[in-house]
């Protein structure tokens, strides 16, 4: 499947959703926040819980959080994320050096990596939102007027 036959599947989804355009914008806006940042154990439960905590249009969230956190983009918005992160937060400067890959050493380092990754997924994830929203809002005006 082209990138592109990718989109047009993405957007039939997101065109077949019902209600109103801002509503949708607005779910499909929390779903990509949502995607964004590294929780993915917990995307479905955050889109649930915050969804109908903040009354947004939880199937375009979930569509949302499909869009950013898929086997084809985890990767790089990880590395971006956590290279984001090891920046504003002076961590993990140098790198993440393995002296052997042990289970051990591998949950010692586990703040070394979540917190430069949590921080750059909190940082990223509100403008790739906010993108998500006016793009979800002119694709629904143009495809509904």
């Amino acid at each position: 499947m082209t990138l592109k036959d990718r989109f047009r599947r993405i957007s039939a989804r997101v065109l077949a959703l019902k209600g109103d355009r801002a509503a949708i914008a607005r779910g499909m806006a929390l779903g990509v926040f949502i995607g964004a940042t590294p929780t993915i154990p917990f995307h479905t439960a955050l889109v649930l819980g915050l969804g109908v905590l903040f009354r947004q249009h939880i199937g375009a969230a979930y569509v949302g959080t499909w869009v950013v956190s898929n086997p084809l983009t985890i990767p790089v918005l990880y590395v971006t994320q956590y290279e984001l992160g090891s920046l504003l937060t002076g961590m993990g400067q140098g790198g993440l050096q393995f002296t052997d890959y042990s289970l051990v050493t591998i949950c010692s380092m586990g703040g070394k990596i979540l917190i430069p990754l949590l921080v750059g997924g909190l940082v990223m994830a509100p403008f790739l939102a906010l993108a998500a929203f006016f793009v979800t809002k002119r694709l629904l005006e143009k495809a509904r007027s």
